[in-house]
């Protein structure tokens, strides 16, 4: 009994760690405990400070039970970010400007109309590369090139241009998503409709298929997998892009909103409920964006 009950706790271990849920739990602690003990390294010197102007006896319980409650700490307490994130999403109406739900919808509106956009411009710019020869020596070397420029210099010119003809709001941010995702899915695609065996392509002409039907019947399904997997950056990359857009126009809403006026007022837990709602919706828009790629690879008689 003794050493049958030994085995099953190692083997116990053993069918938790092979999957992936065992070693993302021991990630996630270690990031927590680490969190923690940074928490209280960042906000001692502020919290010391507290107690020697209230003249007030302190010991090590208390120092740390303080940095873990301050009001505006350099590094907020996991907990502290928790409780945020229930007061701004659970606890106001979706419609308040103070919900995080509200700023989300703002941001998501701009994000996903940007990678549309960007999405459909990064399959055409692809596709003209690869059947128009002249295009790739002209066109090519300009979108790499266009993604040296950094972003933060960018988008102020492109808010303030925009706005002098009277696109606000919605349409400058959407346009630097656009800027930014459209790149990943050109070079994707690219790489993709040019993935084809050359002998499929001789095959192809052996059937004296046309260029259409080269196109729909080998090329765009031999693109699939490069394009979602490039489709999984693009969204992800134009949610930086419309935050990064909301941040030069003062806007009264959005993620960037958020932040900015976290930072002005120095509220560090303001900004950093606003970063994990900003990566939580990131990753939902990529696990999204795998289901997608999933339905649409098992009706073409794949693999999922």
């Amino acid at each position: 009994m003794t050493i049958e009950g030994q085995g099953a706790v190692p083997g116990l271990t053993a069918r938790i760690f092979a999957g992936h849920a065992g070693p993302i739990a021991v990630v996630v602690l270690a990031i927590v405990v680490i969190w923690y003990a940074g928490a209280v390294y960042m906000n001692a010197p502020r919290q010391m400070d507290v107690f020697k102007r209230a003249n007030a006896d302190w010991g090590a319980v208390d120092l740390i039970e303080g940095t873990w409650a301050q009001d505006r700490p350099i590094l907020p307490a996991p907990h502290q970010i928790l409780a945020e994130l229930k007061k701004t999403i659970i606890d106001q109406k979706v419609t308040s400007k103070r919900s995080l739900v509200f700023h989300t919808w703002v941001t998501l509106s701009s994000t996903l109309l940007g990678f549309a956009t960007g999405a459909v411009l990064g399959i055409v710019l692809a596709v003209g590369i690869v059947h128009v020869g002249t295009l790739e020596k002209s066109l090519m070397p300009w979108i790499i090139s266009s993604q040296t420029i950094p972003i933060l210099a960018i988008a102020p010119m492109v808010v303030v241009v925009l706005g002098a003809i009277g696109l606000k709001g919605l349409v400058p941010k959407a346009l630097i998503s656009t800027y930014l995702c459209f790149f990943p899915v050109t070079i994707g695609m690219v790489k993709g409709l040019r993935s084809p065996d050359p002998l499929q392509m001789d095959l192809m002409s052996t059937y004296s298929a046309s260029p259409w039907q080269t196109f729909w019947k080998l090329r765009w399904p031999a693109s699939l997998p490069f394009l979602f997997t490039s489709l999984k950056v693009a969204v992800a990359i134009s949610l930086v892009g419309a935050i990064v857009g909301e941040l030069p126009t003062g806007a009264q809403g959005g993620l960037g909103a958020r932040l900015l006026a976290g930072s002005y007022y120095g509220q560090t837990i303001q900004i950093w409920s606003a970063l994990f709602t900003a990566a939580a919706l990131a990753a939902a828009m990529v696990v999204l964006v795998g289901v997608v790629e999933r339905v649409v690879v098992r009706a073409m008689g794949g693999r999922p």
